[in-house]
């Protein structure tokens, strides 16, 4: 590749991880704006208990961990850009009908057309298409600090909104900001994966759901979130009740120690792109558990609260950016969208799980079984991470063969081939989806392979 072919392929990359991070920040604002106000202002929609309004703030979680799949499957079959257009368009049709509602049972029913919408799969399926290896994870660090940011800012701004628009208009808001969502989307690369992962869909879940590898990675994203979600339960509680902080300082607490977990965390990701991920993430778990007992042991110290949460948002920043990394490493050939959706749903059944098991132990034993409990996930991860190994920086091929290939013959011929690790073929189309590793792929012997099955 030329010097101006790699400098486009740079720029290419550049503004496809902005769109696609745009595309999260300004989705996720929209939803964690509610957060904060919504158990209060709730309580002023007909037919409002306080089951009632946890349904409405658990099933967008729920409805987005039961759509991830779907969505990853059919951006396999009809591209990325469709799938993020639709699931914008629910998340825009949902808004619309929660602001139309006055009573509970319609904000609920907005709330779960909303979590329909689940383009997280595909976004992150799409950064595996068009974001080379070297780069995938700074690109899901930088989209994780944009959530993050947005998680923040919304904070920050959403009681002062609130007051001015009351709850009807923040759906209207979250609505709004879905349309400028899919403007975003309208400018994203839209590579041509109907034919780069066409595989029957039991196929690529058998492949997926039988990955040792992934099964952990699933795991371990369904353990983060489940202990944030458990914790942040009863985080705020404790800052008002223990230390006297409004909802405003809590925001700014929140906001510094982000930003000193992210800076913390970035000379870690350079040494697991240069090193390897599996032992910086496993000092992320033992940092994730740290920042756990350090809130057992809080009590109404501020520099306490302040040392766990910092150690807790660096663990969590790494994790959110390597976990994602790994699973496109591990995922086996033309079944990226696919293994991304089964792990986007197990990040969202970990949120709906959290948030069910945190309220139960605040409420029936107290704040520290809360986080002993999230502690000891910990421990449980670091024992299902036993045994994993390294994953191989693989870049994705796909090798045109022509119709009417022998599929077994040939797909045992390109593992022949130095360098290239899996083979599947779709004889149908005529097309071998390879990975390969690029440092050991002998190209020569690849390009006559393919030649050699083309004219024969």
């Amino acid at each position: 590749m030329t010097d101006a072919s790699q400098a486009a392929l740079r720029r290419a990359e550049k503004s496809t991880i902005g769109f696609l991070s745009a595309i999260f920040a300004v989705r996720m604002f929209g939803l964690f704006m509610l957060l904060p106000i919504f158990a209060v202002l709730g309580t002023e929609l007909n037919g409002a208990t306080p089951l009632l309004i946890g349904t409405a703030i658990g099933i967008y979680g729920l409805m987005q961990a039961c759509s991830q799949i779907p969505f990853g499957v059919l951006s396999d079959y009809f591209g990325r850009r469709p799938m993020l257009l639709i699931g914008l368009a629910l998340f825009v049709a949902g808004g619309v009908v929660a602001a139309l509602s006055s009573g509970i049972y319609g904000v609920i029913l907005g709330r779960a057309l909303q979590g329909t919408g689940a383009i997280g799969s595909v976004i992150m399926a799409l950064i595996g298409d068009v974001v080379s290896e070297k780069n995938r994870t700074r690109a899901m660090a930088l989209i994780g600090m944009s959530v993050g940011s947005s998680f923040i800012i919304a904070m920050v701004l959403s009681p002062i909104l609130a007051k001015w628009l009351g709850l009807s208009g923040l759906f209207w808001l979250t609505a709004g900001l879905g349309v400028v969502a899919a403007g975003v989307a309208l400018r994203v690369p839209s590579p041509d994966v109907r034919t780069s992962e066409p595989l029957p869909v039991r196929q690529r879940f058998a492949q997926v759901l039988g990955n040792g590898n992934l099964r952990r990675l699933d795991l371990g994203i369904m353990f983060l979130h489940l202990t944030m979600t458990a914790s942040f339960v009863v985080l705020p509680q404790l800052l008002k009740q223990r230390l006297g902080l409004s909802l405003e300082q809590n925001s700014l607490l929140y906001l510094g120690v982000l930003i000193g977990g992210f800076l913390a965390m970035v000379p870690l990701i350079i040494i697991a792109e240069r090193r390897g991920a599996m032992p910086i993430k496993r000092i992320a778990v033992v940092l994730l558990i740290v920042s756990e007992v350090l809130l057992v042991l809080s009590g109404a110290t501020l520099w306490h609260f302040i040392l766990a949460l910092f150690v807790y948002f660096m663990a969590f920043n790494l994790l959110e950016a390597l976990l994602p990394s790994l699973v496109g490493r591990a995922a086996p050939a033309g079944t990226r969208g696919t293994a991304m959706g089964v792990y986007s749903s197990s990040q969202y059944f970990g949120i709906f799980i959290g948030g069910q098991l945190g309220g139960a132990l605040y409420q029936w034993v107290g704040p520290e079984a809360v986080f002993a409990g999230c502690a000891g996930l910990g421990v449980i991860w670091l024992l299902v991470l036993h045994g994993m190994r390294e994953l191989p920086k693989l870049d994705n091929r796909v090798v045109h063969l022509g119709p009417g290939v022998d599929r077994g013959q040939v797909a045992q011929r390109l593992r022949s081939v130095p360098g290239v690790l899996e083979a599947v073929v779709v004889a149908e189309q005529g097309l071998a989806l390879l990975k390969v590793d690029g440092k050991q792929l002998d190209e020569a012997a690849l390009e006559a392979l393919a030649s050699e099955v083309k004219s024969g």
